[in-house]
């Protein structure tokens, strides 16, 4: 596979009594808030740390390190509290993610209201980072497997997801793999309201942030203020059946490519919806049996599920497409991924340890057969085997199940054609959340809704709740933005 896209593909993917006796309280410390990372480059933004338990089974025992920041309300006045963030992932770091949603022109009125807060999760970048001493060739593999079009190909898969999973279990960041979790995420997240001196928190989380947020909101059901969930997972997080539905999720959002390729003639993959669909399977059958440029069918495939995370990205999708199909050089893609190691270790101590995938191979390869029917651009992929199959078997707890006790104070926002957290994920959760939530839906693709994409209706419908504590009166569905 190419190394530069790649690597750039890959900076892209309880009860609420919680465990018996664990201790949830949080002794509020005093956070010395201070300059951040040269590399985060954000004037107003300050950092710190705090220190939370590794096993919250045992409060005052080893404790690891969390870093945090603070982009601050400039209006007392107006403040109304803090609003916890995250950015998505797992593995992605939110350390910078205050500025990042300033500088996406997150309305005044809710900079206003709160500080902003960000964090690294626990293993991801500052805070006490994991890894899985990932080789180039494993980085380079990313999210996906190879596409699987035979039984025999899911086999085949089976040593390269053992292999990872084993290094993870035994590299030097092992004695984390137990509590690197969504629900210990959770946990530091109260930690954070709590030394901050909060008696709540509002928070503001998208893709797998959603799921972080649902997981809060349930184990903490009296400490969340003004819960807003941005393109959302199902209720079970990110395990099998969300892996999976990724494939349905390009599936949703690909014809808003092909009629954006089939209107300009330019790029030479097809003059109607229906010739760009079929340059699809075109391209990804010649590059399975000769890859170009080191991007083989696989690679194909999982660039053009990650450049449909938005719009403006349309056109770069298009170039490379033009590229691999006349075989010269590739548009440039941007940098690569700062840390894929990271990255892509810490995704899987989340996913793998927040639930159990299926154990065997007969069960990936019926996945496959189904999927690859269901939804045959990525399904022979995202249903195939994957090193969660073979993880460590310890568990400290159950997944946190997502559920209606607690108070109506969630928001979800959801785009319709969403490749990365497909609608029928967010409907599930807003099923699971039931009286507890509301929906507001937007006629648009892309990964990502506030305060990100164009829709006024739904932007304007997070920011009222963030800033009155008004939602929708019911479920919200928005139409498209007019062309211009």
């Amino acid at each position: 596979m190419n190394r530069t896209l790649s690597l750039a593909l890959a900076a892209l993917t309880v009860a609420a009594t919680a465990i018996p006796g664990v201790s949830m309280a949080a002794t509020p410390d005093t956070v010395r808030w201070g300059p951040c990372p040269e590399d985060i480059a954000a004037p107003r933004l300050q950092c710190s740390t705090l220190d939370v338990p590794l096993d919250y089974r045992d409060p005052d025992g080893r404790q690891i390190e969390i870093a945090i920041s603070r982009l601050a309300s400039e209006n007392p006045s107006k403040r109304r509290g803090v609003l916890l963030t995250n950015p998505g992932g797992p593995g992605g770091t939110g350390l910078d993610f205050p500025a990042v949603l300033a500088g996406a022109k997150l309305p005044q009125e809710v900079l206003d209201s709160y500080d902003v807060i960000g964090f690294d999760p626990r293993g991801i970048g500052r805070s006490e980072p994991v890894t899985c001493d990932l080789t180039q060739e494993q980085q380079e593999r990313g999210n996906f497997a190879p596409y699987a079009h035979t039984a025999a190909d899911v086999v085949r898969e089976v040593g390269h997801a053992r292999t990872v999973a084993e290094q993870c279990a035994t590299s030097r960041t092992a004695w984390m793999l137990p509590h690197t979790t969504t629900a210990n995420t959770a946990r530091d997240m109260d930690r954070i309201r709590a030394a901050l001196g909060e008696s709540k928190a509002s928070y503001l989380g998208h893709s797998y942030g959603s799921y972080l947020g649902a997981v809060y909101a349930t184990m903490f059901p009296g400490r969340g203020d003004r819960i807003v969930l941005d393109s959302n997972l199902g209720s079970g997080g990110y395990d099998a059946t969300a892996m999976r539905r990724l494939a349905r999720g390009l599936e949703d959002r690909f014809p808003d490519f092909a009629a954006f390729a089939a209107a300009r003639p330019e790029y030479g993959l097809g003059t109607t919806p229906e010739q760009v669909t079929a340059k699809f399977f075109e391209l990804a059958d010649r590059l399975e049996k000769k890859p170009v440029q080191g991007i083989d069918g696989t690679a194909f495939r999982g660039a053009t599920f990650q450049f449909l995370y938005s719009d403006a990205t349309m056109p770069l999708l298009a170039e490379i497409w033009r590229s691999v199909d006349t075989d010269k050089p590739l548009p440039p893609l941007g940098p690569p991924a700062t840390d894929p190691n990271g990255l892509m270790s810490g995704r899987f101590y989340v996913v793998c340890g927040d639930s159990r995938w299926p154990g065997t191979v007969g069960e990936y390869q019926r996945n496959v057969a189904i999927d690859r029917v269901r939804y045959p651009m990525l399904g022979g992929s995202t249903a195939s085997m994957n090193p969660c199959a073979f993880w460590p078997s310890e568990r400290v707890e159950p997944p946190v199940r997502i559920g209606d006790r607690g108070p109506s104070n969630v928001l979800l926002a959801q785009n319709e054609r969403d490749p990365a957290t497909p609608l029928a994920g967010a409907q599930e959760l807003r099923r699971a959340f039931g009286k507890r939530a509301t929906m507001v839906t937007a006629d648009q693709g892309g990964h990502g809704v506030y305060p990100f994409g164009p829709n006024t209706c739904a932007n304007d419908a997070v920011t009222t709740f963030l800033t009155t504590g008004e939602r929708p009166s019911g479920d919200l569905a928005c139409a498209a933005k007019p062309s211009e």
